[in-house]
């Protein structure tokens, strides 16, 4: 079994994305097919890109895939606030408060990254 309580950043985008999970069955249960497939698809990829990114062929590459998890996070945070904001779309507010702690730490990576490596 992998195990992640050593990587604090990884263990939080793997619970992220496994709430993701639930939430998007539940959207399916109440017919809400697109947005549940948008939002499992970038909702995952950013744990997803993130795990590579431990992994790295070079800085680059690591910086290219912490890229691709920002973007991600942004995309999941669009289909989370269309679903809050919709009058017929369950919400889990713990979503929305994971997905901002996920991004100050995305963001700080990537940005500790760039400064590192001029």
């Amino acid at each position: 079994m992998i195990n992640f309580e050593n990587n604090p950043l990884i263990e939080k985008k793997v619970q992220f994305s496994l709430n993701i999970i639930e939430y998007c069955e539940l959207l399916e249960q109440n017919r809400k097919y697109v947005i549940a497939k948008q939002l499992l698809r970038s909702g995952t990829s950013i744990g997803a890109n993130a795990f590579e990114a431990q992994n790295p062929y070079s800085k680059k590459d690591f910086i290219n895939k912490i890229k691709i998890a920002a973007k991600e996070l942004e995309e999941t945070k669009y289909w989370l606030y269309l679903c809050k904001n919709s009058k017929n779309y369950p919400f889990n507010d713990n979503l929305e408060l994971q997905i901002i702690e996920i991004g100050k730490i995305i963001y700080k990576i990537l940005s500790t990254s760039l400064k590192n490596d001029n």
